[in-house]
């Protein structure tokens, strides 16, 4: 039996990379999915990609610094489908690994909108809606080693990613515990996507601490992998999983 059958999923920035590769899994998975991303084209491709092979997709093109579109978004997924079981807060940006002392107020600005201030958006938006449902909901926030070490990225992407993790943890606790929403963490290590083209100007600094870490050696884990981890933590099969931090990053944060 399908793991995710007639579950209504919300996923931004599934245009490529893991976003796509979980908006798929969880279309095969029997998820109807409003995937969302700013690319036009790419999110277009993904939703057909969905309804060729059997499952029902919307395509939907959204800015998520916008708070606006954000809030569109998650009421777009109850006007389309009647509800809103999975929330996914994927999308997100680097910032080439600019330090404290270089980055900029305009890099630290856009990165953390994207990085931090749309998921929490998109989770004010969701939760009451999920609380709301006899079912309640599940919100799977994307953060990274990024979260949890500080070498493993700029200043901006590092404080960003370690935010997103003490949000979820927050909405664990006050919507989890006692109330219907579970929210979790999947924290990837390096992934073959297409989001290192735009590490177009990396800082020295910020580069030799990623070195440091064994960056540039890290195993190498695909989209798949990462889709393959979020799908049990929006699964049923994790019912008692709340407020956890799954880390997938085959072993480089062990060593």
């Amino acid at each position: 039996m399908a793991r995710l059958t007639d579950k209504v999923v919300v996923i931004t920035g599934a245009g490529n990379g893991m976003g796509k590769a979980m908006a798929l899994r969880f279309g095969q998975e029997g998820a109807k999915v409003l995937a969302s991303d700013r690319d036009e084209k790419g999110i277009k491709a993904t939703a057909e990609e969905i309804t060729v092979a059997g499952g029902t997709a919307v395509a939907d093109v959204t800015d998520v610094s916008d708070e606006a579109a954000i809030k569109a978004l998650i009421h777009r997924a109850v006007t389309e489908f009647g509800r809103l079981d999975i929330l996914v807060n994927n999308a997100g940006i680097v910032d080439n690994f600019k330090t404290v002392v270089t980055a900029t107020d305009e890099s630290w600005d856009k990165v953390l909108k994207i990085n931090l201030y749309a998921p929490f958006w998109a989770c004010r938006e969701a939760v009451p809606i999920m609380e709301e449902q006899e079912t309640g909901g599940a919100i799977l926030n994307i953060s990274s080693v990024g979260g949890m070490f500080g070498g493993r990225g700029g200043a901006a992407y590092v404080t960003s990613k370690h935010a997103i993790i003490g949000l979820t943890k927050n909405i664990a606790a006050t919507y989890g515990v006692k109330g219907k929403v579970r929210a979790n963490v999947l924290a990837p290590g390096s992934v073959v996507t297409n989001i290192g083209a735009t590490i177009t100007d990396p800082d020295p600094v910020g580069q030799k601490a990623l070195q440091a870490s064994g960056g540039f050696s890290s195993p190498q884990g695909s989209g798949e992998d990462m889709a393959n981890a979020a799908l049990y933590l929006v699964s049923d099969e994790a019912k008692f999983v709340n407020g956890a931090v799954l880390v997938a990053d085959g072993g480089w944060t062990a060593l």
